[in-house]
């Protein structure tokens, strides 16, 4: 008979402010830097973003540890990807001390998340992360361009934010980071998390993004060229497509053309368009 093994002790507020005391750390704006102290949070997280005991996980940003511990509850192996050194550093010593049967399966990769170029093990099957706040965006663009294995994933930012990521053409909230985001997903909101579960507590509400892994509209045109539409779509949100994609075509008049040819009304705007439309743009543009 196998014995069960333990699971991993989650951090609770005492736990967060000691191991901070212990660094003299002073949470930074700069980095986003808002820690989970609420395990309940941080169970939630991991049970909706649906991994299994077979994923592999990249976590952004883990700060000390909170949402880690959880995730080693679940998934096969967790790499962890922290920008600041001394949260690096420790982070091992807290994993062994605090989940000393799952240490095994843990990596710290001391890396920019918007510069990193490889994960180190087995292709990584989801993202699951409490991304800084600030960076929320461009991390989750560059991480799901970066590692096409990525099948799923949940990430917590700013509420505002969670709702552009989401959000479908034609509403107030759909822009830029919703119409790249479906390049590669089907994103939906997940939920909200409020600002108490946080040490410091940040001063904007919080709330959960859920995405699963889609196949990219089917085109001659490179990612870049359709996302260099979608930038100019949205560069003056008010201007009809036809204005707006003037400088990208050369001239009013290639722009009516290649939105002709993809079958796009000139007089539109950017926010009606799906990703799809901006697909067909772009070949028109090419």
């Amino acid at each position: 008979m196998t014995t069960p093994t333990a699971g991993p002790r989650l951090l609770g507020p005492a736990e967060v402010r000691q191991l901070a005391a212990e660094l003299d750390l002073r949470p930074t704006k700069q980095r986003g830097q808002n820690f989970v102290i609420d395990p309940n949070t941080v169970r939630r997280i991991v049970r909706e973003s649906g991994i299994t005991g077979d994923d592999v996980v990249v976590e952004v940003g883990p700060g000390l540890g909170s949402l880690t511990l959880a995730l080693l509850e679940v998934a096969a192996r967790v790499v962890a990807i922290e920008v600041d050194p001394l949260l690096a550093a420790r982070l091992p010593a807290t994993i062994a001390a605090h989940a000393p049967e799952q240490a095994d399966r843990f990596e710290v990769v001391l890396a920019d998340a918007m510069r990193i170029e490889e994960v180190p093990g087995p292709p990584p099957t989801a993202l699951v992360a409490n991304l800084p706040y600030n960076v929320s965006v461009p991390v989750l663009l560059h991480l799901l361009a970066l590692l096409p294995s990525l099948e799923r994933g949940l990430v917590m930012v700013q509420s505002e934010v969670a709702d552009r990521l989401a959000a479908p053409p034609g509403s107030k909230t759909y822009g830029v980071p919703s119409a790249k985001a479906a390049w590669f997903a089907d994103v939906r909101r997940a939920g909200a998390i409020g600002r108490n579960i946080f040490w410091p507590a940040p001063n904007v509400d919080s709330g959960l993004v859920a995405w699963t892994r889609t196949d990219p509209p089917q085109t001659t045109a490179t990612r870049q060229q359709v996302f260099a539409v979608v930038d100019a779509a949205f560069a003056q949100r008010r201007k009809q497509v036809r204005a707006a994609l003037r400088g990208l075509a050369g001239s009013a008049d290639a722009a009516t053309a290649a939105l002709e040819q993809a079958g796009v009304d000139p007089t539109a705007r950017g926010e009606v368009l799906s990703i799809h439309d901006f697909a067909r743009i772009a070949e028109g543009l090419a």
